[in-house]
């Protein structure tokens, strides 16, 4: 891991450590990160590329900065699991639901809502059961619902 990346990675797992209440030791949070970023790096940086940014020439978004947003609007979830890198994953449930926070709290931790809740292992297996076929008027309504949210 370049030093960059492991200086990017050390505030966020200094917060994890401080919302579980200490009980992980930073070689055990690190642990976990290296595990989320590996699988990250394997199945979805193909497109959003290592840092999240996205590749929008292809139409690909970006997670960086904005992905959060979508938990803040009705549909915008299950849209998250659903669409179908995510819900054909070769990741177990467990798995995939721990990716999805890794990257929320990694990409975009200032826009989550501040009523985040995680997602576990049994709402990732419910959704990713019926993936988007049509994913771009999802997004595209999506996004016009993002736009009357005042705390974007």
């Amino acid at each position: 891991m370049s030093s960059n990346v492991s200086r990017r990675l050390r505030a966020p797992l200094a917060v994890v450590a401080v919302v579980l209440g200490g009980s992980i030791s930073y070689g055990e949070a690190h642990s976990a990160t290296s595990s989320m970023q590996a699988a990250y790096m394997l199945g979805c940086q193909g497109c959003h590329l290592d840092d999240g940014r996205g590749f929008p020439q292809r139409g690909v978004p970006a997670l960086n900065g904005f992905v959060g947003n979508f938990l803040k609007v009705p549909g915008g979830r299950e849209y998250l699991v659903r669409v179908p890198g995510v819900a054909q994953s070769e990741l177990s449930d467990e798995r995939l639901a721990d990716l999805l926070n890794w990257m929320l709290r990694t990409f975009s931790s200032a826009q989550l809502p501040a009523d985040f809740t995680p997602y576990t292992a049994l709402e990732v297996g419910r959704l990713r059961k019926s993936p988007l076929v049509e994913v771009a008027p999802v997004r595209v309504e999506l996004l016009r619902r993002l736009e009357t949210v005042a705390d974007l």
